[in-house]
């Protein structure tokens, strides 16, 4: 099958074209989820190095699961795979978390520095740069539950079910959950701006 009549397919016929044997399915699913599971690790582990490597393991752990998975939610059940291996990687070092994490090897380099529009001017991204910086910091001091729920909804576009399933609560804790980020992050947000740091 052509890689392009392959990107028509839902997730779960490229997951069964993949168990039958067609590798390129696989491709195409890693390639459609790539930003957004990438995205959702780095801010949720903080540094890239992990974030590689727990990128990794969840697409092994598709792999080894293919044959068993059930028809359901796919997606569900890669931020399943990935919210598990994310936990455990996060008891193992016992880091604080932050969605600004230096470049390894290039010390004060962050990652999001190296990542420049160079549609716009550089004072523009130098501002950009700043609030990206500050909204990272801020969503970092979020306590665990709260900014996972956030990570997940805004980057990961979960529904509030999802989560609900994915962090074994209700949806009612999901969405007090969310409120308390939103509200918290306005709060230090407004604090900042106030002082001037966002002019």
């Amino acid at each position: 099958m052509e890689r392009s009549d392959q990107e028509e397919l839902g997730d779960e016929e490229l997951l069964g074209a993949y168990v039958r044997g067609d590798t390129s399915a696989l491709a195409v699913l890693v390639g459609r989820y790539r930003r957004m599971l990438y995205g959702t690790i780095n801010q949720m582990v903080g540094n890239s190095q992990d974030s590689d490597e727990i990128f990794q393991e969840v697409w092994m752990k598709v792999i080894r699961n293919a044959a068993e998975y059930r028809k359901g939610n796919f997606r569900g059940w890669l931020f399943q795979l990935t919210r598990n291996l994310v936990v455990d990687r996060l008891r193992r070092a016992k880091n604080h978390i932050s969605i600004d994490a230096e470049v390894e090897g290039m010390e004060g380099v962050r990652l999001r520095d190296c990542m420049a529009d160079d549609r716009v001017t550089p004072e523009v991204e130098a501002g950009r740069r700043d609030m990206a910086v500050l909204v990272g910091e801020a969503v970092s001091a979020l306590p665990a539950e709260q900014r996972e729920v956030f990570l997940m909804r805004m980057n990961a576009e979960c529904s509030f079910r999802e989560i609900a399933r994915l962090q074994k609560v209700s949806i009612n804790t999901v969405l007090a959950r969310m409120q308390y980020a939103v509200a918290s992050l306005r709060k230090r947000l407004g604090k900042i701006a106030l002082k001037g740091e966002l002019q």
